[in-house]
């Protein structure tokens, strides 16, 4: 049990609000955009990752086994080999598995979207505490704070370069031609 109650969606801040309004209506828009193909292998896709399809499954090919194993009378054997239920679940399978493709790759594109927001608000915001840092300092010696002696203070001054922190981090040289090898390339 938590301590402190979870705040009521009503006293959730005007801005948080509104961002789950603007991020609900992005992901309406974008799925009234999608090509008719997409949203027709994401009902497939939907369809077939639940339940029912498994009931339905169950049903069908028991039937199906039940009929050819010749238990039920009156009812010819259609199939006493299995090869066209064989052959049926092999063309179900491939088509299925490439409508999951399908819906995949929209949902990694979704999430690409996603990663490239995150990275330019994390930018964004280690610009603005940069900027931060430096005027804290600058009040701090106003107020006759020696901050500066911190070295850390001023490695955290210094803004950040992502294509640099990338760079390092895939181990590709930058134009510069120096590499960082603290870390291992590759692993980026």
């Amino acid at each position: 049990m938590p301590t402190i109650p979870p705040p009521r969606p009503d006293s959730l801040s005007s801005a948080l609000r509104r961002n789950i309004e603007v991020l609900e209506e992005r992901r309406r828009q974008e799925a009234a955009a999608a090509p008719m193909e997409a949203r027709v292998a994401e009902v497939i896709t939907r369809f077939t990752g639940s339940m029912r399809f498994v009931y339905l499954h169950l049903a069908l090919y028991g039937a199906w086994i039940v009929v050819n194993l010749g238990i039920v009378p009156g009812v010819p054997k259609f199939d006493p080999s299995f090869v066209i239920l064989a052959m049926v679940a092999s063309v179900e399978a491939i088509f299925l598995s490439t409508f999951v493709l399908i819906s995949q790759n929209r949902m990694a594109a979704a999430a690409d979207k996603r990663a490239d927001l995150d990275l330019h608000v994390s930018l964004l915001t280690e610009h603005e505490l940069t900027k931060l840092v430096e005027l804290v300092t600058a009040v701090a010696e106003r107020a006759g704070v020696r901050a500066n002696a911190d070295p850390e203070i001023e490695e955290i001054k210094k803004d950040v370069a992502p294509e640099a922190v990338l760079e390092g981090v895939s181990g590709i040289p930058c134009a510069s031609g120096r590499l960082n090898d603290t870390v291992r390339p590759g692993l980026w």
